[in-house]
């Protein structure tokens, strides 16, 4: 193996570990009858599943910068992201839904187990038909593991801002946090009710999309394209005090935001193409006609 191959393997392992750090944390939640304590602790598996998706984006850019991908590390990655944006973002959710009791205990399986399969069927298709070159990684067929993970655990975090419970920092309300205080109650309540069922459905939702043929464009081109140096700069900046002062609805509007270009540039290509088609119908069929006329002529 090279010398330059380890980093990004490093890189890899040290996601498989924010998994498995975060799957521990959301079994302690459970055993846990505090609720502030079941809050921080959910809200650290979350925060861990991110980091995870941040190592995941360094260790295949790494690779390819050093040219040292390999085979091997192509097949780590995929483990490790089996755990990582498959069981881990299941479990957590699946903790989340057992300790509100929304519907029942089976019904919750069903669905975590849904999501964390489909993330394993789609790696195991991502091995199968990507290569290594920087190109192949520019975009996705079907919805990529990290995003499906992230949109799942910033459901998770945003139910959990709407709890109060973790938008304090320093003993004082974050931004985040004194919004929150100033919707009334009943509606804070409301809105956080709305999203145990939303997630429940959003993890078969997202599994499928997933294991889809949906293209999907790597969120790193979102930055480049025609864009100078300078303009992705401005964008950064701009991101990075967004996420500063309320990181939890950012993450989550970032979340559906991708999930739903994909869902709407997929849907447009399906009607341009049926347009076509219907075009192409209609001048065979004036075609055929045509030469109807002219035979019998």
């Amino acid at each position: 193996m090279k010398h330059v191959s380890v980093l990004p393997n490093i890189l890899t392992l040290a996601n498989a570990g924010c998994g498995l750090l975060a799957i521990s944390k959301a079994i302690d939640a459970l055993a846990s009858g505090d609720p502030a304590r079941f809050a921080s602790l959910l809200e650290m598996s979350c925060w861990l599943i991110l980091i995870a998706t941040v190592l995941d984006g360094l260790d295949g850019r790494i690779a390819r910068m050093t040219d040292s991908f390999s085979d091997f590390g192509a097949q780590l990655d995929s483990f490790a992201d089996a755990i990582t944006f498959g069981v881990a973002p299941a479990m957590v959710a699946k903790v989340l839904l057992e300790r509100h009791a929304l519907v029942h205990p089976r019904v919750h399986f069903l669905a975590a187990a849904a999501f964390a399969l489909m993330a394993v069927l789609r790696l195991a298709r991502f091995n199968l038909e990507s290569d290594h070159d920087e190109e192949s990684h520019r975009g996705f067929r079907g919805l990529p593991s990290p995003a499906a993970a992230g949109t799942i655990v910033a459901m998770i975090l945003m139910f959990l801002s709407l709890g109060g419970g973790i938008e304090v920092a320093g003993g004082e309300a974050t931004p985040v946090g004194k919004g929150v205080q100033y919707l009334p109650g009943w509606l804070r309540e409301g809105l956080a009710n709305s999203l145990l069922p939303a997630l429940l459905l959003a993890l078969p939702a997202i599994g499928l999309l997933m294991v889809s043929r949906i293209p999907y464009r790597h969120m790193a081109t979102y930055f480049g394209g025609q864009r100078t140096r300078f303009q992705v700069l401005v964008k950064v900046v701009f991101i990075a005090g967004g996420l500063y002062l309320a990181p939890v609805p950012i993450l989550l509007a970032t979340g559906l935001f991708y999930i739903a270009t994909g869902l709407i540039t997929h849907l447009r290509k399906g009607s341009v193409q049926v347009r076509n088609g219907q075009a192409v119908d209609r001048k065979s069929t004036r075609l055929n006609s045509s030469h109807l006329v002219i035979s019998y002529a």
